[in-house]
């Protein structure tokens, strides 16, 4: 199974690394979709940490060759990637498809970007709160909500039950296009 990984510069990195483990561990193949080619710079908080290499650019990355969607967060990551039209554009076509999509921490600013969280009951880093209940979701205080093929999480404290329940839900609700046929 393909994953697409969406994220840029400023991406919160034990948010990128673990959920990506976790992938790994459960026999996916994750993908790094960043907004530009070669390399972004991953955080630890406000301090720059790793590189990390770019496998797709999401202007020309297609969702239809991923089973599923995760997005790490970070407040710079989030914001720069809500403000990216082919980015808001890919995230969305994965809720058009019905693929599963994974979301922590500031990432679910890029969900109500794309306007795919009203109804949904979901949560997030606390500071988006209102943006989520703006957008027409209703936004919880748990350490992992589960809505439909949505997973969400709150923060860098949670991403052990993040990602038992992001390999979960994209093992039961994923195909690999490479093998539908």
């Amino acid at each position: 199974m393909r994953v697409a990984v969406l994220a840029t510069d400023g991406v919160e990195q034990v948010e990128l690394d673990r959920p990506w483990q976790a992938l790994e561990e459960a026999g996916a193949r994750p993908e790094l979709v960043s907004l530009a080619s070669g390399s972004i710079t991953a955080y630890d908080h406000i301090d720059p940490a790793d590189k990390k290499e770019v496998d797709a650019v999401v202007g020309s990355a297609d969702p239809d060759d991923y089973a599923a969607l995760v997005l790490p967060g970070g407040v710079i990551n989030g914001d720069f990637v809500r403000a990216d039209a082919d980015a808001v554009a890919f995230v969305s076509a994965f809720f058009e498809a019905a693929k599963p999509v994974a979301a922590i921490c500031h990432a679910p600013w890029v969900l109500a970007e794309a306007d795919v969280v009203r109804g949904r009951r979901m949560t997030s880093w606390p500071s988006l709160r209102t943006d989520l209940r703006n957008a027409g979701a209703t936004w919880v205080d748990e350490e992992v909500v589960v809505d439909g093929n949505l997973v969400t999480s709150r923060k860098p404290d949670d991403l052990d039950a993040f990602a038992a329940a992001m390999v979960e839900r994209f093992a039961a609700g994923a195909s690999d296009p490479d093998e539908e046929g």
